[in-house]
């Protein structure tokens, strides 16, 4: 259908939210780019290969108890009313005890620890009044880690607590996939970046999508905006064929001005435009010399809810990386939600977390108020089987801001 075809007769048909996902996932392709980085820069990384652990953690036999180092045979027999006499000394010998800490090293000869609540002097000489096995209070090597034990598989995206466990074992460098590059453009000739005249607009939606690409992975250069021309718009595009993504903002509808799909269409193929979700059902997806093309709404709200429904999710497939459910909180809906069959609408609600967690609907419409999700906890999302929930059904809050 042509573009002046779309203009009068609007989007007869819009595609089901996950068909238009798949057909977009089908056209990216996992890249296989890797780098080695320092533990200190590999924080959120994905990890391109196994991590086996070198060295064992701890790597020698060391006290667990604050006490003293014994020969386990030294203590048989010992109890409170028959205590046994041992001396102190520097090194590990029959009936000799040497004084540790916890987790200073065992000596050598010792394999065993008696805590220093069972010991008591009697001139110059130890009372241990409690028998220990051999091994007892005592953290053996590999205690903690193995040595050679599978640590993470590939896939894995590094943590924080996962840097000092890698660091313990001996390790200084990961080898993880490469970060992928995201071009994010915004259009629109009423868009300024301050001081907006009468009539224009300050540019949000290329701020907020880069941030939540760079959250979710991605590197993204966030571009300077275009106005709404087709040489303009096309050039931008050929510009950023090398990136493995690109992503445009504004102009996705069928408006006077909406050139987006169209320009990706005389240069590469739109697989999408058109999707039966809310807000935001102007979205479009393309791809251009196999470069994935996302053109999101420039409604602020449904412009965020499409990148969370296309863009994550393309990433986490380019990125080799599992694209996790958000965590949800369960809450009694204070108000109905309404919607429409065959929409997938995404409610925005606030939290009252008192002694019943109850969710209170700030908008379904609106898709151009974007207080009414910053200022948001989460959304409530109503499948396209439902018309509506209703006032004090349990549902699922969902925290699509929440970042793994």
């Amino acid at each position: 259908m042509s573009h002046d075809d779309l203009q009068r007769s609007g989007f007869k048909e819009r595609t089901r939210i996950d068909a238009a996902r798949e057909r977009l996932l089908d056209r990216v392709t996992p890249h296989d780019r890797t780098e080695r980085v320092s533990l200190a820069r590999a924080d959120g990384r994905t990890l391109a290969n196994r991590v086996d652990a070198p060295n064992p953690v701890p790597g020698y036999d060391r006290a667990a108890m604050d006490g003293y180092a014994v020969r386990a045979e030294d203590t048989f027999g010992a109890s409170d009313r028959s205590p046994n006499l041992l001396r102190t000394g520097e090194d590990i010998g029959p009936e000799t005890a040497v004084r540790v800490h916890t987790g200073s090293e065992l000596p050598e000869g010792a394999d065993a620890v008696v805590m220093i609540e069972q010991v008591g002097e009697r001139g110059g000489e130890l009372e241990v009044g409690d028998a220990v096995a051999e091994g007892e209070n005592v953290g053996p090597v590999g205690e903690d880690v193995a040595a050679g034990q599978t640590l993470y598989e590939p896939g894995h995206r590094v943590r924080p607590s996962d840097l000092g466990l890698l660091k313990s074992v001996g390790l200084t460098e990961l080898e993880v996939h490469e970060r992928l590059t995201v071009s994010v453009i915004p259009t629109g000739e009423e868009l300024v970046q301050s001081d907006p005249a009468p009539g224009e607009v300050i540019e949000t939606n290329g701020l907020t999508v880069s941030r939540l690409a760079d959250r979710w992975g991605a590197r993204p250069t966030y571009r300077d905006i275009v106005t709404d021309d087709h040489e303009a718009l096309r050039a931008a595009i050929q510009r950023d064929l090398t990136k493995d993504l690109i992503v445009t903002t504004g102009g996705s509808s069928v408006g006077e001005r909406d050139l987006i799909p169209e320009v990706v269409d005389d240069i590469g193929e739109v697989l999408v435009h058109g999707v039966a979700l809310k807000p935001g059902h102007p979205v479009a997806l393309g791809v251009v010399e196999d470069t994935p093309v996302l053109m999101l709404p420039g409604y602020p709200v449904a412009c965020i809810v499409n990148a969370v429904q296309f863009l994550r999710p393309a990433l986490k497939r380019a990125g080799g990386m599992p694209c996790e459910d958000h965590p949800t909180t369960e809450a009694t809906l204070e108000r109905k939600i309404r919607s429409e069959p065959g929409i997938r609408t995404f409610a925005r609600v606030k939290l009252d977390r008192g002694d019943e967690t109850t969710a209170r609907p700030t908008r379904v419409s609106g898709s151009g108020v974007l207080s009414s999700v910053a200022l948001a906890d989460g959304w409530v999302v109503v499948p396209e089987d439902r018309e509506g929930i209703a006032e004090g059904e349990t549902v699922a809050v969902e925290n699509w801001e929440w970042s793994p």
